[in-house]
């Protein structure tokens, strides 16, 4: 295959702002080429610094024969300042000189300013997150209406969140839509990025799936059709439709690295789609229609990256996986597990998507722990790079079967208060009473290790994609599909729908020790809400609060979602017996009610991202919703339940209306 690379520009995606702190830099960047860059930071008040990035700082990763990601873990002798704003650029050196920022990206800039900037916040005091970002959605985007939130306040960087918490969903390996799935093919031929042998599916590698005739809109064909796969193909792909909740479609599911590296590329940068001309292809009438609708749609997106990519520029990002990342119901069941790794084609589609997780992803929110996993990959990569632009296929899977086990994915960033980010995906306690059962979001030992984290803490910021504290109504649906052995059906996955996890958890919250202030972040749900939550039968402390925004660009069914908020007020009512049938009945749940709300709703349904503000005790001061409509949704004290946040819960509260 050739490749034109005359018009290829030098940077394709990037820079993006990882793990920043005063004495270290972490960005991410792909280049079509090995760049050398040097870096220029100018705090306020303080001369410029001009930076070479040598090897031991620049790590360079090829995942094609034109792309490259510049991995920069910068260490600084000399710390940067707190709280001011730093420009920053990025030079790439050349044969003619050196490019800027301005030169190779200038959408990466604010109207006037001549460099983007970040700031290193004094202390945790105010956070944007949200997760679930599905490109098709028919919606605004909520990193677009960040970015134009950020400029308003681009001469205040006291203003400015201290970081962009991206919870999950950053990506939908497994729902893409057919112009999407179409544009990564594209970028795939113009980049060159590298092919794979396919072991179990009935094409016998990345080129020959490609141009399949089930390529869009029916892979699932491409399952061997044999009797032992038809539970792969049920749980894999036939799983994935869910009347109660959604009509997720993973008849376009990714399956080779190229492609999930491609995905990311195109969901974070407006530069590669200048790149491609995707054609449509051949198709029914039935899925052409699907692919016009979703053309507009995937349109739109488009025009909203270079916003988005200049938030990513400017705000520094921590992310985690939820299933979405690498593929719908990932783990849910111990029966899924068996099922999806059993079988060497749905294993290596699983490992392509958590290869891109951790060179994407992962490594920026911790460089150290990650970085025996990165140096495996890094090998793998270089081969194919120096051989013919294949990955070898027993190292292929022997990296994928070590990073399915790996242990590690969770971290903690340091401050004021610390943030603890979980992993409720790869260390699941898995149901002893049956297989079909869901397990719990994490297992014994990781929540042992959650609880010696949050020991005689005073404050915590605990991100969790999932919602630790949910609505009732919903879960109950949830666990009345698990006990009829169809978890699938409704994305049965939460913190009470294992005993065991629940029990644990809750405990850990109960422990004596645990006096603070904890604030649980969470998204996955598709819809955002905020709870006051307090220990029964106790005087001191510790204060909660759930605070979940959902999606950036994603929203539940209007109607389905007014039902379900409805009934659970009614059902769920302060006096009803049904509040002492669950696991929650020694928490006191004050829901807050958006300002918003027409009808006394309790969840708000729109595309947007979350912001919250918190106090030097890390008590949340301020909960809102970036809705990517243009306007803000508070969520202040349920009147009749506002406290002094100083003070101990009276004893004997209830629990709130409709919770």
């Amino acid at each position: 295959m050739t490749h034109d690379t005359s018009t290829l520009p030098d940077v394709l995606a990037g820079p993006l702002l990882r793990r920043i702190t005063p004495q270290r830099l972490v960005l991410w960047l792909v280049g079509s080429r090995r760049l050398d860059l040097r870096l220029m930071l100018h705090p306020t008040g303080q001369p410029p610094r001009r930076l070479t990035l040598h090897e031991q700082r620049l790590r360079r990763v090829p995942v094609g024969r034109h792309a490259w990601l510049h991995l920069i873990d910068l260490p600084l002798a000399t710390p940067l300042p707190r709280g001011v704003s730093i420009d920053y650029d990025l030079k790439v050196v050349g044969d003619q000189g050196e490019a800027g920022i301005a030169d190779w990206a200038p959408h990466l800039l604010h109207a006037g300013a001549a460099h983007p900037a970040f700031v290193i916040a004094e202390r945790h005091h105010r956070l944007l997150h949200g997760s679930c970002r599905k490109p098709h959605h028919d919606g605004p985007d909520g990193l677009v209406r960040a970015d134009a939130w950020l400029g308003e306040r681009r001469d205040t960087p006291a203003e400015w969140p201290a970081w962009l918490l991206m919870t999950g969903d950053q990506v939908y390996a497994d729902d893409v839509a057919g112009p999407m799935l179409v544009a990564i093919h594209a970028l795939i031929r113009r980049l060159g990025l590298f092919d794979e042998p396919l072991r179990g599916a009935t094409v016998t590698d990345s080129q020959a799936l490609y141009g399949a005739a089930a390529t869009y809109y029916h892979r699932e064909e491409l399952l061997p059709d044999i009797e032992s796969t038809e539970d792969l193909r049920e749980r894999f792909f036939g799983g994935v439709r869910k009347p109660v909740f959604t009509s997720a479609n993973a008849h376009n599911h990714l399956m080779t690295f190229a492609e999930v590296i491609a995905v990311y590329l195109l969901s974070w940068s407006p530069v590669p789609w200048r790149l491609i001309e995707p054609q449509a292809p051949a198709l029914d009438e039935t899925n052409a229609t699907t692919f016009a609708a979703e053309q507009r749609i995937i349109d739109c997106f488009v025009e909203g990256l270079p916003a988005c990519s200049r938030l990513l520029a400017h705000l520094p990002s921590l992310m985690i996986f939820d299933d979405h990342d690498i593929t719908d119901d990932w783990n849910l069941t111990a029966d899924w597990e068996q099922a999806a790794y059993g079988h060497p084609f749905s294993r290596r589609i699983i490992g392509n998507a958590l290869m891109g997780y951790l060179l994407c992803q992962g490594w920026g929110n911790d460089p150290d722990r990650l970085a025996g996993p990165l140096e495996e990959i890094a090998a793998l990569l270089l081969q194919a790079r120096e051989g013919d632009g294949w990955l070898e296929e027993q190292a292929h899977d022997a990296h994928v079967q070590r990073l399915l086990r790996f242990e590690g994915w969770e971290y903690q960033v340091p401050g004021s208060p610390p943030l603890l980010v979980l992993d409720t995906r790869t260390r699941r306690w898995r149901s002893e009473r049956s297989p079909k059962r869901p397990s719990g979001l994490m297992d014994w030992e990781a929540l042992t290790d959650l609880q010696q984290a949050l020991l005689d803490a005073p404050a915590v910021i605990i991100v969790s994609p999932a919602p630790m504290f949910g609505v009732k109504l919903i879960e109950t649906v949830q666990k009345l599909f698990a006990l009829a052995g169809k978890p699938l059906l409704v994305d049965a996955e939460n913190w009470m729908a294992h005993r065991g996890a629940a029990s644990v958890m809750l405990n850990i919250f109960r422990h004596s020790r645990t006096p603070g202030n904890y604030v649980v972040l969470s998204g996955d749900v598709h819809y955002s809400f905020a709870y006051d939550i307090h220990i029964r039968q106790r005087r001191e402390g510790p204060r909660l609060w759930q605070i979940t925004s959902s999606g950036i660009k994603n929203a539940f069914p209007d109607t389905l979602l007014d039902w379900f908020d409805r009934l659970n007020r009614w059902l769920y009512a302060p006096r009803s017996p049904l509040n002492w049938f669950t696991r929650r009945r020694r928490l006191a749940i004050h829901p807050r009610d958006p300002d918003r709300a027409k009808a006394g709703e309790r969840l708000w349904n729109g595309s947007g991202i979350g912001l919250v503000d918190f106090d030097d005790q890390g008590r949340p001061r301020e909960i809102r919703q970036l809705d990517a409509r243009g306007f803000d949704v508070c969520f202040p004290p349920t009147r009749g339940h506002e406290r002094d946040a100083r003070a101990a819960p009276a004893r004997g509260s209830v629990t709130g209306p409709g919770w």
